[in-house]
């Protein structure tokens, strides 16, 4: 297994330079997170910590998987490792969309597999972006055998949602992007499914001394059951956020930068995200997946779940995709 380094990081930030969206960094408001954690005995001013929200739901295809995607495609363009053949991945959600749009941004076929389950506004997004979009089987299982199928008869190019060095790295500049705003950055919140956002995020910060806040939701809980075993174990999948979150075992790169870098897993409850993704659209009118939702739970929900920043310290949390239908945050006083 290929460990991810700071090095991949950065060759990454290069190649994806110029073709993804830089992340914007938005101050929070006053109480709109918890901040300050205090010791009972600690009798000195409070210096209230500072939170930046980062905006990543802007990036192409409305996630950081852009990233990832675009890295991975034109790493193998460098490498003349690009069959004739083109990309092809199993995926209708934030992976199949990136993966469709940096092929089509490189001039590369990509061949889609669905299930035949797949909503129509996922079937169309993707042919929007030029997909070659199969539909097969009633299950993703299904959908994951044809693509393997494919890419081993056709010699086509497998990608992968998260489970990839190329693909970690590509999304571990999104940290670095984030401390080129606020240098003196001291703690990350990023949300957790199976691992290649957070690995890349934390290579990139423990070469920077920054603090990562693995977020997850409790019933969706892949990299906190790795941890704690020591190795990848299967859990249960069952949440609210569970589309983006629901990777059944966390990826053994995730659990390697777990051990390696300062990092703190947090496990919240499904209300709590959903008060949170609520609360971004009433006070920002931004809609958000429930994954990024995640994230901000962690400052959102009162103790004992989430994280409390301490004085002065200085926060990024990452709001990381807004693919998400926005029909259950209207509220009947929003209309008027």
């Amino acid at each position: 297994m290929h460990q991810l380094t700071y090095g991949d990081v950065k060759a990454a930030a290069d190649r994806v330079a110029g073709r993804v969206r830089p992340v914007t960094l938005a101050p929070a408001d006053a109480g709109e997170v918890r901040v300050g954690r205090r010791d009972a005995l600690d009798d000195r001013p409070d210096e209230p910590g500072t939170v930046w929200l980062a905006l990543e739901f802007m990036q192409h295809t409305g996630s950081f998987k852009a990233r990832g995607a675009q890295n991975f495609i034109q790493a193998h363009r460098e490498a003349k490792t690009l069959p004739g053949a083109g990309v092809t991945i199993a995926s209708g959600g934030n992976a199949g969309l990136a993966c469709a749009w940096a092929a089509q941004q490189q001039g590369v076929t990509a061949t889609v597999f669905l299930p035949t389950t797949a909503p129509a506004v996922k079937v169309a997004r993707l042919r929007g972006f030029g997909a070659d979009v199969r539909l097969v089987g009633a299950e993703y299982a299904d959908a994951l055998a044809a693509c393997e199928d494919f890419a081993a008869t056709t010699g086509a190019l497998a990608s992968h949602a998260y489970d990839h060095p190329l693909i970690a790295a590509g999304a571990g500049t999104l940290l670095e992007e984030i401390v080129q705003q606020v240098p003196d950055l001291d703690t990350v919140v990023v949300a957790v499914g199976g691992g290649g956002l957070f690995a890349g995020v934390a290579t990139a910060a423990q070469h920077h001394g920054v603090r990562v806040v693995a977020v997850e939701p409790e019933n969706c809980r892949a990299l906190n059951a790795a941890i704690g075993a020591g190795r990848p174990v299967d859990v249960t999948v069952d949440s609210v956020a569970a589309d983006a979150l629901g990777a059944r075992r966390a990826s053994r790169m995730a659990l390697h930068a777990a051990q390696r870098a300062d990092v703190h897993s947090v496990l919240v409850p499904d209300d709590e995200i959903v008060r949170a993704r609520q609360a971004l659209w009433d006070q920002r009118r931004v809609a958000v997946e429930h994954a990024a939702a995640t994230a901000l739970a962690a400052l959102t929900a009162p103790q004992p779940h989430g994280y409390r920043p301490g004085a002065g310290e200085k926060v990024a949390v990452v709001l990381c995709g807004a693919n998400t239908d926005p029909g259950d945050l209207a509220r009947p006083v929003d209309q008027g």
